[in-house]
Parts: structure tokens; C-alpha cells; sequence
């Protein structure tokens, strides 16, 4: 075989890369998602070529791109792995390890696919890329592709946070605010770019997304010195990231780089936990899309378009997926940054509020990763009710007698 294949989900049709765009044409959009497969025999890779805190072009050997065509200047990848043992001690586990990605180029997990995404669009003589998206993933395509000469339309509900919608403005981006539901912008999304034959960066849809992402799980296997955790917690909304964290110690597994695969724990909002539903309800898994409600915009996903795989490759793990509210989400963002100084987003600190919810079971000898997908300033509406912000008079009375409250 070549570099790569691409291999249906659901049928497991194995196809080259020049007979199919985006997904299986016998199994369709959501049963027929696909998997990038490698030549693992031939591909020779050493532990001595990575670097800690290189960019993700590293590990070009396992990533289904081409020599010597586009790479975003940017330095995407290579974020902070953050060892916290007070807090592994708090919690009643062994290790506790963070994956902090909001140290990206535009604050978010998603500049790992838009990245290989941008790449795929120049190598395929595409002028236009498309997306839908609540937030990270348009600002993060907008970001990426600020740059290049590709013209760059974005479709999101318009109550995505206005952190977000700044992002992509200010970098260019032709935006269609679509006054509904993340689900309902994905398919309007498809429909027009079939239409006018644009290339397509949703998620899911494009097989090459995942592998720019699976990207941070190779980053953890090197930063944590080849010490695979037992566990690995993420949040959930397409099914795409949580997929990814698999597939990248899965290549990692299979190249003989390290000799077991963390069970995948997915974390999802409790008013937006459509792929836990369809695991829970076990195999064959089927989509149950579902309607959202919750402050995680990230993660505010009805329709999961990654579902299939992010099942199947969460039962291979020997993991599973719980839920947390709303609260138990806020009460995360306030702890992890009181005591770890990592401010995520609603959805970044989601998997820290799973984690906080099933630490005790995990048991003391547990060696656990988190992953925090995006920097908390992308959504500040949702931690209002932590600012209290009282006016204190220019003078030097009032001044102290604020600060004999704090010290008192």
C-alpha cells in the first residue's frame, strides 16, 4: 500500500485516498465516516526523533500529508504538559497530569486539525475552505488560514460567544451567523459547499481531521517521558477529539513506541449527551440525536457526526463515557484555575469536572491525563457569576478598609 488508505467505520471497505473526498458512499455521512490507515510495517520511527514541545509537523511520517507542500507557519501543537501532584493527591489518585491546549495559536484543540485541513485544501488545488462550527473550530480555521490565499467561508449559530465570532473577524473570515443550532448550521454547511464545490473542513466529515488531532496524544506519550496513564479523560461533542486521543496511541501502539493504550473516559454535558446515550445503549451503535442545552458550547452538539467512532474506538480502550451538569461544569473552571492556574473553557474544564466525579473510583494507584481543550477568555460570559466587582472610592480609607476584608 502506499502512505495511507482510508477504510470505512462501519463496513470496513478499505479505499486509496484518490477514490474517495469525505466519507463511505455505500454507508453515508454519519455510518460511514473514515479511518486513515497506515503501512505500520514500513514506516520506520524512533523515540529519538520527537521533541517535547515541537510543532506537529514532527511526526509528518504518520500524519497523511505530503512532502514539501503547505505547512502553516504558525506554531501549532507542542503545548504545556503540566505534572500536578497536589492535586493527584487531593483527588485520592496517583498522577495527575494536564494537557492544556489553549496555548495554541488561536486558544483551542482545533488548530490541530485546521492545520492539517489547510494542508489537505492547498495539496487537493482547493481556493476555498468551508466549516461549521460553535466556536473553536471557525476561529481556529480562520486563524490558520488567515495567511494563505484560500478564501474562507464560516457557518455558526449566532449565540456562539462573541469572543468567538471577534475571532473571526478580525481575521478575515466571509461569516454566516445562522440564526439556530450548531446541528442546523452543519447541514446547511454541507449543503452549500457540495454546491459550490468547496473544501470541506467539518468535522467528522473530513477523515483528515482526526489525525491532526490525534496529534496530542503523541505530544503526551513524549512530554510524560513515554509513561502512558492509565486513564485519559476528554469532553465530548462530535465524537472527533475523543476519537483522536485513541487513534494516536493506537499508531503509537501498533509502531512499538509504547506497549498499552490508556482507557478513554469522554466527558459530556449532561444537556448535550448524545454520544453517551448511544454507548450506553451498546452494539450495533446507532446515531440518537438528541436536543442540546448547556453552557458548554463546545461540546453543544444534538447530532453527533463522529458518534460511530467515537463509540467504537472508546469500547476498544476499555473506557467509557459519563456526563456532568452545568454546575458541576462551572464549579470546574473556578477550581482547576484557584488551583492549577489553567483557566479553560467551559468545555476545556469539563473533563476536569469528570474527573472530579469519578476520581475515588479510579483508586489510589491511578495514573490519570486530562485534557483542557481551549482557554477560558474564548467564552468569559459563561463565569460572570464570579465577578463581583464593587467600585471603591480613589482614596486611601477606602482602599484599606477593602483590603481588612480580604486579609480578615
Amino acid at each position: 500500500m502506499g502512505k495511507y488508505k482510508l477504510r470505512c467505520i462501519t463496513c470496513g471497505k478499505i479505499y486509496e485516498s484518490s477514490e474517495v473526498e469525505y466519507t463511505c458512499p455505500k454507508c453515508g455521512n454519519r455510518m460511514g465516516t473514515l479511518e486513515v490507515i497506515y503501512d505500520y510495517e514500513n514506516i520506520k520511527i524512533y523515540r529519538e526523533e520527537f521533541s517535547k514541545y515541537e510543532n506537529i509537523w514532527q511526526f509528518e511520517k504518520i500524519l497523511p500529508i505530503e512532502k514539501g507542500s503547505y505547512r502553516t507557519p504558525l506554531h501549532v501543537g507542542g503545548t504545556p504538559l503540566y505534572n500536578t501532584p497536589s492535586l493527584a493527591e487531593e483527588l485520592g489518585i496517583k498522577e495527575l497530569v494536564i494537557k492544556y491546549d489553549g496555548t495554541n495559536p488561536t486558544a483551542s484543540y482545533k488548530d490541530r486539525a485546521s492545520a492539517i485541513a489547510i494542508t489537505k485544501a492547498y495539496e487537493k488545488g482547493y481556493d476555498t475552505i468551508y466549516c461549521a462550527s460553535t466556536g473553536n473550530a471557525a476561529s481556529s480555521l480562520a486563524g490558520l488560514s488567515a495567511p494563505t490565499k484560500l478564501k474562507t467561508f464560516i457557518f455558526l449559530p449566532a449565540s456562539a460567544p462573541i469572543a468567538k465570532i471577534s475571532q473571526l473577524f478580525i481575521y478575515g473570515a466571509k461569516v454566516i451567523p445562522i440564526d439556530g443550532s450548531y446541528d442546523e448550521a452543519f447541514d446547511i454547511s454541507m449543503k452549500i459547499g457540495e454546491e459550490k464545490g468547496w473544501y470541506c473542513r467539518n468535522s467528522a466529515i473530513n477523515p483528515y481531521l482526526l489525525e491532526g488531532k490525534k496529534t496530542g496524544a503523541l505530544e503526551i506519550a513524549i512530554q510524560n517521558n513515554w509513561n502512558i496513564p492509565d486513564y485519559l479523560l476528554v469532553s465530548v461533542g462530535d465524537g472527533t477529539v475523543i476519537s483522536s486521543f485513541y487513534k494516536g496511541f493506537y499508531d503509537l501502539y501498533q509502531l512499538g513506541l509504547i506497549d498499552r493504550i490508556p482507557k478513554i473516559i469522554g466527558v459530556q454535558a449532561k444537556g448535550a449527551s448524545a454520544v453517551k446515550r448511544v454507548f450506553d445503549k451498546g452494539e450495533p451503535f446507532l446515531p440518537d440525536d438528541i436536543e442540546t442545552n448547556t453552557i458548554a458550547d463546545s461540546i453543544s452538539v444534538g447530532k453527533p457526526r463522529d458518534v460511530i467512532k467515537a463509540c467504537k474506538y472508546v469500547k476498544a480502550s476499555g473506557g467509557y463515557f459519563i456526563s456532568v451538569s452545568d454546575e458541576e461544569i462551572l464549579s470546574a473552571i473556578y477550581e482547576l484555575s484557584l488551583k492549577t492556574g489553567i483557566f479553560g473553557e467551559p468545555a476545556g474544564a469539563t473533563s476536569y469536572a469528570g474527573l472530579k466525579k469519578i476520581a475515588k473510583k479510579l483508586g489510589k494507584e491511578a495514573k490519570v491525563a486530562i485534557v483542557i481543550t481551549g482557554n477560558g477568555l474564548k467564552d468569559i460570559k459563561a463565569i460572570e457569576k464570579f465577578v463581583k466587582l464593587r467600585k471603591i472610592k480613589p482614596d486611601l480609607k477606602a482602599v484599606r478598609e477593602v483590603i481588612e476584608e480580604y486579609e480578615n
